[in-house]
């Protein structure tokens, strides 16, 4: 058998997974799969500062260690299919890669509308082609740009839509108010108040039923009949786990890969997943497993699944202690930030302002069982800083599960 890790993946994943294998103390090859032509960026910036026109693409690229110099890339490439009791997986050109250990980082891709109408003008924000197409589109003089959904992406893109001197800019969303998910109504109505006050339009609690027009969309149809006028549509209706490639080797692939807390995969020892496509047990909460798609979790999962994996194939025991991150986002709309440390969406029921008010900078807590999970900071640097005080306290914090 090849002394060699495959990772699936070519990411922030797959980069910080290939690093963290060598941290550990892997010797022996490793080979990089990825299906972009691209060395791995940083995503974030996507629907903000690329968007905006204000980064190139080399300031998105990660620099790797050193110690990964000698690993082989497969850009360009696609995983296709995995055997995973045989140890090999197959790709887009028909070659078959054995391999000791897997790493699954293949994460995620937007989630697309399947309502009739035409496609051309509709976009979606998750790769680099992807902003660059959506830019071009929006400095178009006069552009009246409809967003559907109001997440993070959805927002970002609201907020920097404007900036570029869009002449309308409606967010579409069933839900009563944007990022109600994951910040629970009392923010998410501050939020809503901030961006109506720098002319973002939001038509809520409704959704999109079909795209008029001949060769190009021209108006959104809502599920109440309106029609809204549309030069420009962004998708940010979710995102989809890129697990076909994994299918028929009895795995959960419900949503995304399902490992156990030591993102170990469907009992393959020798195969973890890392990112945002593995739905893993937080010990930290209640080890319901789940995914999580923030900027801080392919380093955080990699570290992890780097050590498990090279343990067992090292023939060592693997270390007690389940995976219990805490996650961290942010998010820069407008001429403001959110920030957040740990599970606000466990607590959004039990939401206390900690410090300031809900007109200016704001810090609230959340609460469950009375146990706080989490904090998000609105507002300038004053409130993210508040929000950094309090994630040593949540450190700190015993995790639930053992």
């Amino acid at each position: 058998m090849s002394a060699r890790i495959v990772v699936a993946g070519a990411s922030m994943a797959g980069l910080r997974a290939a690093e963290q294998l060598r941290a550990a103390g892997w010797e022996g090859a490793i080979t990089l799969v990825g299906d972009e032509p691209h060395m791995p960026y940083n995503r974030p910036p996507l629907s903000k500062e690329v968007l905006a026109g204000k980064a190139p693409f080399e300031s998105l690229a990660f620099r790797p260690r050193a110690s990964v110099s000698d690993v082989e890339w497969r850009l360009g490439t696609k995983v296709v299919a995995a055997d995973l009791s045989r140890r090999i997986v197959r790709l887009d050109d028909g070659e078959t890669l054995p391999y000791a250990g897997l790493v699954v980082a293949t994460g995620m891709r937007p989630r697309r509308l399947g309502c009739p109408g035409p496609v051309a003008g509709r976009h979606t924000v998750r790769t680099l082609a992807d902003a660059q197409g959506l830019r071009e589109a929006l400095t178009r003089p006069g552009a009246r740009v409809v967003v559907v959904g109001a997440g993070f992406i959805g927002c970002e893109v609201a907020a920097t839509a404007v900036a570029l001197g869009a002449a309308e800019v409606t967010v579409v969303d069933p839900l009563p108010l944007p990022m109600v998910g994951p910040l629970g109504e009392t923010l998410a109505k501050a939020l809503l108040k901030r961006h109506e006050e720098r002319g973002v339009r939001f038509a809520l609690g409704t959704g999109v039923t079909a795209f008029e027009g001949d060769d190009r969309v021209t108006g959104v149809v809502l599920g109440d009949g309106t029609v809204l006028p549309a030069d420009v549509v962004v998708e940010s209706v979710g995102s989809l786990a890129n697990t076909e490639w994994l299918q028929d080797n009895g795995l959960d692939l419900t949503d995304g890969v399902l490992t156990d807390e030591h993102l170990r995969v469907g009992g393959h020892p020798d195969v973890v997943a890392v990112g945002d496509v593995a739905r893993f047990p937080n010990a930290r909460y209640d080890g319901v497993p789940r995914r999580v798609e923030h900027w801080s979790i392919p380093t955080d999962t990699a570290k992890h699944a780097a050590k498990v994996l090279v343990s067992h194939l090292a023939g060592e025991d693997v270390e007690s202690a389940p995976f219990a991150p805490l996650p961290t986002f942010w998010s820069d709309q407008h001429d403001f930030r959110l920030q957040s440390f740990g599970a606000p969406a466990l607590g959004k029921d039990d939401v206390r302002v900690l410090d300031g008010d809900l007109d200016g900078d704001v810090l609230a807590g959340y609460h469950q069982g009375g146990r706080l999970v989490g904090v998000v900071a609105l507002g300038g640097q004053a409130a993210a800083a508040a929000a950094a005080r309090h994630r040593a306290e949540l450190l700190k914090q015993p995790a639930l599960t053992a």
